[in-house]
């Protein structure tokens, strides 16, 4: 398999203009301490090209400082110079998860004497967004115009609620009969899931393809299949409408389907069932077992008791 190239999260430049791999001071950038442990902390892939760019984004913002130790004081000044470009708390998050992975690699290993004490930001729940079944045809529609394969795989993703990467990453092998297993998932479990009669077809028409069905496709070019699709058929307007969006409605369809929420946990592959309670709001059916209680009117004389 080709190994990615993820770009040096040291490229960049700071506020000052001196460029992050130009540091002053004793100890290592966190550009370096990113080169020296990268291979080792993240494989290879999308998430491994997200991480590079957070680091690269905060040795920016600290102008190539070399660490001896890493004191609360500056990770309070990489939060609130997130903050003040208008990062929100999850993605603050994120970048601070990236982070903290790398620094502590780096305790282990006696390139810092100290850490920050890390603590989780506050998240807001926000809007889960899903298509509705017109919403998917219009733009899976404007997807196969581009490619049968973006198309192919758009229908398999929406019908195994699989991440982009998992459905990518996905050999023949993997495939047996009616039952797709991801070996290559965000847990590190793997999860065997039924296939939909759409699902299998999808994949009886990509037979051929060496390796899998969908490897040779790669994200970046998906991505950018998909937003043109989104604009084209009248919802270029929606920021939220993302690819991942297609695993949110295979569970919005589960769980309004009336299926109980630990199965869907179980598809979907999370390792918490408080992940799942996203969708939890989406369970009308649960409710309306509580409107005869409800209606029930008690017997007349017995309204005061």
């Amino acid at each position: 398999m080709k190994t990615e190239h993820h770009p040096a999260p040291g490229g960049g430049s700071g506020r000052s203009g001196q460029p992050c791999g130009q540091p002053t001071g004793g100890g290592r950038t966190l550009s370096e301490l990113y080169d020296a442990y990268h291979d080792a902390l993240w494989e290879a892939g999308f998430h491994k090209y997200c991480v590079a760019a957070f680091i690269r984004e905060l040795c920016g913002l600290m102008r190539g400082a070399r660490l001896e130790e890493f004191a609360q004081e500056r990770l309070d000044f990489l939060i609130g110079a997130l903050r003040a470009k208008g990062n929100s708390n999850a993605t603050i998050n994120r970048k601070m998860a990236a982070l903290s992975k790398l620094l502590k690699k780096a305790h282990r290993m006696g390139d810092l004497a100290r850490l920050p004490e890390f603590t989780r930001l506050k998240e807001r729940a926000g809007r889960i967004r899903f298509l509705e079944h017109d919403e998917e045809d219009r733009l899976f529609a404007a997807i196969r115009l581009r490619s049968e394969d973006y198309h192919r795989l758009s229908l398999f993703l929406v019908d195994t609620g699989a991440r982009l990467g998992e459905a990518i990453g996905l050999h023949w092998n993997d495939v047996n009969g009616s039952r797709a297993t991801f070996w290559i998932t965000k847990s590190g479990r793997s999860r065997t899931v039924p296939l939909t009669s759409r699902a299998r077809t999808a994949l009886d028409d990509q037979r051929g393809r060496p390796g899998g069905p969908f490897l040779h496709i790669r994200q970046h070019k998906y991505r950018a299949a998909w937003h043109e699709a989104r604009r084209d058929c009248g919802l270029g307007a929606d920021a939220d409408l993302v690819p991942h969006v297609l695993r949110h409605t295979c569970a919005s369809r589960l769980v309004r389907g009336g299926i109980d929420l630990r199965r869907v946990q179980m598809w979907l592959g999370h390792q918490t069932l408080q992940m799942t309670m996203r969708y939890a709001h989406l369970a009308t059916r649960d409710l309306e077992a509580c409107l005869p209680v409800l209606e029930r009117r008690p017997p007349a004389g017995e309204a005061g008791l």
